[in-house]
């Protein structure tokens, strides 16, 4: 019944940027903090940032501070502005969504979860 979809992944010359979406099938859109993961073969899934069900307040993790903004609108759209792009952002970029108003950092927490688009950053 809740299916989530990213895009917008591709290859990407350090220093410049991606947008990546996330089409969220939910019929309660409104209900959910959406989050943004990343993971990295061989290590443990990563928070990157999340925004509140309102859209009012956002969390984002130290390592992409000012170079990656999330956003949501009305139409069941999440999104990821990156900028700045490091080799070391490469990787699986992952959507979620959390029944929750709170913008949690915690993986656990989400109950949905996209499939992944791939983000690779060349030097």
């Amino acid at each position: 019944q809740v299916q989530l979809v990213e895009s917008g992944g591709g290859l990407v010359q350090a220093g410049g940027s991606l947008r990546l979406s996330c089409a969220a099938s939910i019929r309660t859109f409104s209900s959910y903090a959406m989050g943004w993961f990343r993971q990295a073969p061989g290590k443990e899934r990563e928070f990157v940032a999340a925004i509140s069900r309102t859209g009012g307040y956002t969390n984002v993790t130290d390592s992409v501070k000012g170079r990656f903004t999330i956003s949501r609108d009305n139409a069941n759209m999440v999104y990821l502005q990156m900028t700045s792009l490091k080799p070391e952002d490469t990787t699986v970029y992952y959507c979620a969504a959390a029944l929750t108003g709170r913008t949690i950092a915690t993986d656990r927490d989400y109950e949905y979860w996209g499939q992944g688009t791939q983000v690779t950053v060349s030097p």
